[in-house]
């Protein structure tokens, strides 16, 4: 008979000989059809936000916002930053013209301060709590349970062994228990154990579990809370921190308030009127250089020592400190670092008729290591036009065919190399008193014609032409450049710092391990011992773990003399087998 066709869309029929109503023949059962394609169902917005959380707080999106805010930093060193030297930025801004302000609309003066990069640090601190705080909560639990059961095939698990011994199970139990206790294994309560029994024949046994390296994932959660926390604390000292430089000539004060610094630089939170009242004063300033000419660190810096008096609070009595290179006056919360030191040559400037217009010390900042430095001097009551000076200070002067330089940083033959402007000294508002903007200034002529130059050694006068006046150069002293810091969050940077170094090396070297013990009465008396283990993560010392736990039971390894094992009765085993079992595919239960 012929078939009828069927369609290919509608039900298919086919043949099920065991369908109820027809045991013994055949029947026909029709099944609905296979759809074309297999429609999934919609997340929607409760399912998305979920699917985002658990992407977010994935241990591998983590590591990959620990890289972004390492890759993010990077702007932060190439370029330089508005906060530290604003000067450095305008200058950049002027020698890049078409790329400088882009870069400054996409933050690039200003990483760590941008939006993008503070968009990283956020979600870095989301997706590190939202891995802890599960961890976490699963840790708490298992410290507070006890150790799983044995299972019933010890020779299933990664690391066994089987061996019979001449002590009565009682016995083997107590040592087995105390052999684990020994070697810090938490162990579970005493139970009879009779799983497995009947399919071996060899009767009831009891089990001993015991599990240790607890110590492992709390060193993994102490590391990632350190983490978070110190991601935090540079958070937190940002916001309320605050930092400041100075530089101060010998004989000088600092007084800590905002106008007391040449630049200050504070977080969004900080109140610049509730600084704490202290001031510093440098009486002297030793520096000693490498003086042996004869070997390779001729002239390199050894010591930088400051004596200083300071005042704690108004009113308070002063105090004699001693300030030096790692070694800050500490004001509370407050530090106050040596961070450099120059010279400041005495300069006075007089008019034609000798009135002094202006003798104070004017420091001079290093360009290299033998310090040449440079300097301005800027005579602003000079009349009818201001009078201005820039140029170079020498310590140790002497005459090259390019003209003067140093031979070392001491002042062994200090002399000033300038030249002489007058005009308007600042044509576009305050300015460095480190430089001299000349863009509105006139170069001053010598007798010849050509641009002056002023070379001075200590003690000497030069008259200036055109009824300028002089300029002396009276004597030389030093300078201390200090550098306060505010930034309550260090000690809790420092401390989360320490933690998260005690928790990796906690996670690196504790490993976490299960071990079970299955003890069953043997022959003429003795005992029938089972020992298997495994181990979370990779683990190379686990089959030495069993051995030596399996020899304290009373396991004699080949080519061992037989004796009285440990925790047993005198005798020798009766047979010994060890055969290390196939890895399991998930921790026995």
């Amino acid at each position: 008979m012929a078939t009828p066709p069927r369609d290919p869309a509608g039900p298919a029929d086919r043949v099920d000989p065991l369908a109820q109503g027809d045991p013994g023949g055949v029947a026909l059962r029709r099944e609905p059809p296979v759809p074309a394609s297999v429609r999934q169902p919609k997340l929607g917005p409760l399912g998305w936000a979920r699917w985002a959380w658990r992407q977010l707080t994935s241990m591998r999106t983590a590591l990959l916002l620990l890289l972004l805010v390492a890759v993010a930093a990077v702007p932060g060193s190439v370029f330089p930053q508005r906060d530290i030297d604003p000067g450095a930025v305008s200058t950049y801004l002027e020698d890049n013209p078409t790329w400088g302000p882009w870069a400054d609309r996409l933050y690039l003066f200003d990483v760590f301060t941008s939006p993008w990069f503070s968009a990283i640090y956020l979600l870095l601190v989301v997706s590190l709590l939202g891995c802890i705080v599960p961890r976490t909560r699963l840790h708490l639990r298992a410290l507070r349970g006890q150790p799983p059961k044995a299972p019933s095939r010890l020779d299933r698990l990664s690391q066994h062994r089987s061996f019979e011994v001449a002590a009565p199970p009682e016995q083997v139990v107590q040592a087995a228990r105390s052999a684990l206790r020994s070697s810090r294994y938490r162990l579970r309560r005493e139970d009879g154990d009779a799983d497995g029994a009947a399919a071996s024949g060899a009767g009831k046994g009891t089990a001993v579990a015991g599990e240790t390296g607890y110590l492992r994932e709390t060193g993994n959660l102490i590391f990632h809370i350190g983490v978070v926390v110190v991601v935090i604390a540079l958070a937190w000292g940002y916001l309320v921190g605050w930092k400041a430089d100075r530089i101060v000539p010998v004989g000088g004060t600092l007084t800590n308030t905002v106008s007391g610094y040449d630049s200050f630089s504070a977080g969004p939170l900080v109140d610049t009127d509730a600084l704490d009242p202290f001031s510093v004063r440098i009486d002297t300033l030793d520096v000693r250089f490498e003086e042996d000419a004869g070997g390779a660190q001729y002239g390199a810096a050894r010591d930088f020592r400051a004596a200083t008096t300071v005042t704690t609070a108004p009113g308070a009595p002063p105090e004699q400190r001693e300030l030096a290179v790692n070694a800050p006056l500490n004001f509370g919360p407050n530090a106050v670092f040596l961070m450099g030191n120059g010279y400041a040559p005495v300069i006075t400037v007089r008019d034609a008729a000798g009135e002094v217009l202006y003798r104070q010390a004017t420091p001079f900042l290093p360009q290299d290591g033998v310090y040449t430095s440079s300097g301005a001097v800027k005579v602003v009551a000079a009349q009818p036009q201001q009078l201005g000076f820039s140029g170079l200070f020498l310590p140790t002067a002497f005459m090259t065919p390019d003209g003067p330089a140093s031979a070392f940083p001491d002042a062994r033959n200090p002399a000033l190399v300038l030249s002489a402007w007058t005009g308007d000294l600042m044509p576009s508002g305050p300015q460095s008193v480190y430089t001299l903007e000349t863009s509105a200034m006139s170069q001053v002529n010598g007798a010849d014609g050509r641009p002056l130059q002023v070379v001075l050694g200590l003690g000497q006068t030069v008259q200036l032409p055109d009824g300028l006046g002089s300029i002396t150069f009276e004597s030389l002293d030093r300078w201390a450049g200090l550098s306060t810091r505010y930034d309550p969050a260090r000690p809790l940077a420092l401390g989360s710092g320490l933690a998260c170094l005690v928790g990796l090396l906690g996670s690196l070297m504790v490993r976490r391990r299960r071990m079970f013990v299955r003890v069953r009465p043997g022959v003429d008396g003795g005992s029938r011992v089972e020992i298997g283990a495994l181990a979370r993560g990779e683990d190379n010392t686990l089959g030495d773990a069993v051995d030596q736990l399996a020899e304290r039971l009373g396991w004699l390894p080949p080519g061992s003399e037989p004796g009285s094992p440990p925790g047993s009765s005198p005798g020798s085993p009766v047979q010994a087998h060890s055969a290390p079992g196939p890895a399991p595919a998930h921790e026995a239960r």
